[in-house]
């Protein structure tokens, strides 16, 4: 007999028993292919459930939507009474979502991008939902797909990208979607839906997501007029987004289709992907576009691009992809896999407005605050076996030395001790400020 013993639920944590669940369904799901769960509704009134939704909304943090409502306010009026009354209005079906709160975030090419921040009480209406649907789609998903699913990430896919280029597939088409998350049809993301879920409440609640007016400088947009998109930002809508690019998975991967004919392969993450074969004709091409009209969706054509990997480089989720020569001047070339400069520009624009407009913090906080630009950024292009980001950690540590001693310059007339004395040793040596170039992932400690 086995020695594990399964645990009793009254013994079990709210996350252990929600995860219960969903390997259930999971398996379920991964048996029959073709089954439709019809009872899903009253799972997610449970307050185990709710409570689980609730915890994971507040880790991910984020403003308050239209009602103004922040994690703070709840605390103080009651998160068990919150839950309450949210199980009560779901019982009752007379919950209805309120307005998406509207924002705009400046993207690196000088545009903004837009994102809907619905009310912590939706946000966490969201979580539940997703809670139970997500492993019934999981179950179905492809293995090329990378963004926003479980024990999966961003170093996954550029892990997979190199194994690709390894095996000589070098033909490379990097796709770029018009405003994918905007253009998501309701009538055909609903369909793809009810393949899998027959309960009519859980439909409900994400059809009234979909239609969900947005609030803009003050006044009302869209509702049930919404005919197409998932606001960016909402808690479902990376779930929603890869469930309809499934389709596309699904299509470059079919054993008798036009992309496995010629050996095309795709790696995607969320809605950037790359095609990658040894020679990508352009009847594949074609027969992309082809497919994304039907999918009532538009290649952004200024973006997108054929690539010969071996002649030019590519970028892909901030890594440069390069065949370069050997470094030490050997007779042969290898796959390079380095920040993009685009990545190394974003990580010194941070550190030059961290310390543009923090003038007078002590040498701790300093260190602190930087360690936490800098160790998040040197931890994402640090993959084993994969990456080569050492020369972007030569350059990182050469800016942040040149920027500290015209920090410490403009204080010092204030009589700065760090001035003159080589600012980012001292940092590095008395506060613990992270050494880009000697950084270890998840080993370095730092004197709090």
């Amino acid at each position: 007999m086995s020695n594990l013993q399964i645990k009793p639920k009254h013994l079990m944590t709210d996350a252990e028993r929600v995860q219960d669940f969903q390997r259930k369904l999971y398996r379920k799901a991964k048996q029959d292919a073709k089954f439709r769960f019809y009872v899903l509704y009253d799972k997610i009134r449970l307050p185990h459930f709710l409570r689980e939704a609730y915890r994971r909304c507040e880790a991910n943090g984020g403003c308050a939507g239209v009602d103004g409502i922040t994690f703070a306010d709840v605390e103080v009026y009651g998160v068990e009474k919150f839950i309450s009354e949210i199980i009560d209005e779901l019982e009752a079906k007379t919950y209805k979502p309120e307005a998406v709160l509207r924002v705009y975030i400046s993207k690196d090419d000088g545009k903004q991008r837009p994102l809907g921040i619905p009310t912590i009480k939706d946000r966490v209406i969201q979580m539940a939902v997703k809670l139970v649907i997500e492993p019934i789609f999981e179950a179905d998903f492809e293995d090329n797909s990378y963004g926003f699913r479980p024990k999966r990430s961003a170093a996954d896919a550029v892990r997979e990208i190199k194994n690709n280029l390894l095996e000589g597939k070098c033909d490379v088409f990097d796709a770029d979607l018009s405003a994918y998350f905007d253009t998501i049809p309701h009538k055909e993301l609903m369909f793809l839906l009810a393949q899998r879920i027959s309960d009519k409440n859980i439909l409900h609640l994400i059809k009234m997501w979909l239609k969900a007016p947005v609030m803009e400088d003050g006044s009302p947009k869209g509702g049930k007029k919404n005919k197409t998109g998932t606001p960016q930002g909402g808690v479902i809508s990376p779930l929603l987004a890869n469930i309809y690019l499934h389709l596309l998975d699904k299509a470059v991967n079919r054993l008798d289709g036009n992309f496995h004919k010629y050996g095309i392969k795709i790696v995607r993450y969320a809605d950037d992907f790359v095609l990658m074969a040894k020679k990508i004709p352009q009847e594949s091409l074609i027969y992309l576009n082809c497919m994304f009209e039907k999918m009532k969706l538009k290649l952004n054509e200024e973006k997108s691009k054929m690539v010969s990997a071996r002649e030019e480089s590519f970028d892909f989720l901030g890594h440069t992809f390069r065949f370069s020569d050997d470094i030490y001047g050997r007779p042969f070339k290898y796959w390079n896999v380095e920040p993009s400069a685009k990545s190394q520009k974003k990580v010194r624009g941070n550190i030059k407005e961290y310390l543009k407009f923090n003038g007078h913090q002590p040498p701790r906080t300093v260190a602190k605050d930087l360690n936490a630009i800098t160790r998040g950024w040197i931890n994402y292009f640090t993959i084993k076996g994969v990456t080569y980001p050492s020369k972007a950690k030569r350059n990182l540590r050469h800016y942040l030395g040149k920027k500290l001693t015209r920090y410490y310059k403009r204080k010092s007339q204030r009589k700065c001790k760090l001035h003159n004395q080589g600012a980012f040793q001292v940092l590095v040596d008395k506060y613990g400020l992270i050494d880009p170039t000697k950084y270890t992932l998840n080993r370095h400690l730092v004197n709090a």
